[in-house]
């Protein structure tokens, strides 16, 4: 035992020191795991796996293929995003790709029955980066003065930017009878963010609940709620000009899911659908900067060619929450979290420093057991490219365009051990 808790901390001390990449709901990935992932981030109602049971609905602890045994799960994502942008002022534009990078995000699992009859206890753990979104046009067309009369202001805000949010979350599942489960889990997270002003970290709080009921011995469906987790983040960008660094308030909004299961043929095809309300619209820092309500469809299947040979496929559709402004004022005052800036500021800031924007993603996933205490999982998730444009004037008057355009690759592996 105390060498399976050595390891779980080594996996921690990993998590919370390796930076993580982009996201794809907006700015988050849109579930946890090689096998939700690669079924197109479903898992409110049938989880396959721990770390996306504690993820997706924390209730799905006692109604994974893991139950009764205990699991834990080892992930990894390698994100491989592309971001360009171009400015068009006054006739001249101005194109660059953001630095092309590989992102690794770790994860762990692990869900462990307290009780081992009915009513059913199950104690969850995870830890995971969820949330990632940043650009870097330094040194590019981007990253210059293009505004000599009004003091050589620079050609655009948002050309360094960078949010992480890693989550530590302990969870617990009650199973009164062999159809009914409820479940929490805390939110410890912790976020930074960087504006190229210096990085900020800081830390939020809340609570995920989660429900499932067995509607038939092949039909499940499950709910979730997510409450929203504010962080403050000191003096990351001098939003006023006043020459001090001013504070930036972002909050994880809160979510609802519904999910349906259908294991169509036992133990051998299994069909999910997972919807998604994501409240950006009141979220502290995205409100600020006009992102709407997202709402997201997702569609996973699994077929096991062999009791041993898992193939998956899957869908995900996320509406873009960034909204577009057309016929922008420059120079007209724009207030955010009580500090004045200018409009052509404020729009370059959201179009080209957070352009999360992607909508259509398409999934393909593996997985093997080598035994019963032993599986290999892989997956593919590819975010088709889509645009933010919007047109205006900038600081000198002049009409300007504004344009960024997103799009995603990912691999996905996972270690499961059962014991």
């Amino acid at each position: 035992m105390k060498k399976r808790f050595s390891v779980l901390i080594v996996f921690l001390v990993m998590v919370v020191g390796i930076p993580y990449g982009y996201a794809t709901n907006g700015d988050n990935l849109m579930n946890i795991g090689p096998i939700s992932r690669s079924m197109g981030g479903v898992g409110i109602a049938a989880p396959q796996d721990a770390i996306s049971a504690v993820f997706a609905n924390p209730a799905a602890m006692c109604f994974g293929p893991f139950c009764p045994n205990s699991e834990f799960n080892f992930a990894g994502t390698l994100f491989m995003p592309k971001v360009d942008a171009k400015i068009n002022l006054g006739g001249t534009t101005y194109q660059a790709n953001s630095t092309e990078s590989v992102y690794a995000i770790p994860a762990i699992g692990l869900s462990v029955p307290i009780t081992n009859a009915l009513p059913l206890w199950r104690f969850g753990l995870a830890a995971y980066g969820v949330t990632g979104l940043g650009v870097d046009y330094r040194n590019t067309a981007l990253d210059q003065s293009r505004f000599a009369g009004f003091g050589g202001f620079p050609l655009v805000a948002g050309e360094y930017t960078g949010l992480q949010i890693m989550k530590f979350a302990p969870s617990i599942a009650f199973q009164p009878d062999s159809r009914f489960s409820i479940g929490l889990a805390t939110h410890i997270d912790y976020a930074t963010l960087d504006l190229r002003s210096g990085s900020s970290n800081g830390y939020g709080f809340g609570v995920q609940l989660g429900t499932i009921y067995k509607i038939h011995d092949r039909v499940s469906m499950g709910l979730t709620y997510l409450t929203p987790q504010t962080v403050k983040h000191a003096k990351v960008r001098d939003f006023d000009g006043d020459g001090s660094a001013d504070d930036l308030e972002l909050e994880a909004p809160q979510q609802v899911g519904l999910g349906v299961a259908f294991d169509l043929i036992p133990n051998m095809f299994l069909i999910e659908l997972n919807g998604k309300w994501i409240n950006w619209n009141n979220a502290k820092g995205y409100s600020d900067f006009d992102w709407k309500d997202q709402y997201v469809f997702g569609v996973g299947a699994q077929y096991k060619v062999t009791p041993k040979l898992a193939l998956r496929a899957g869908y995900n559709y996320g509406n873009n929450p960034v909204s577009e402004h057309n016929n922008f004022v420059g120079f007209a005052p724009k207030q955010v979290q009580g500090k004045t800036m200018p409009t052509y500021y404020y729009e370059t800031f959201r179009a080209i420093g957070f352009p999360a924007v992607v909508e259509h993603h398409v999934t393909f996933g593996i997985g093997y057991e080598f035994s019963n205490r032993f599986a290999i999982n892989l997956g593919y998730t590819h975010a088709f490219s889509n645009s933010i444009k919007e047109r205006g004037t900038a600081l000198n008057g002049q009409p300007v365009t504004i344009e960024s355009n997103l799009s995603e690759n990912s691999i996905e592996f996972g270690l499961t051990w059962r014991f």
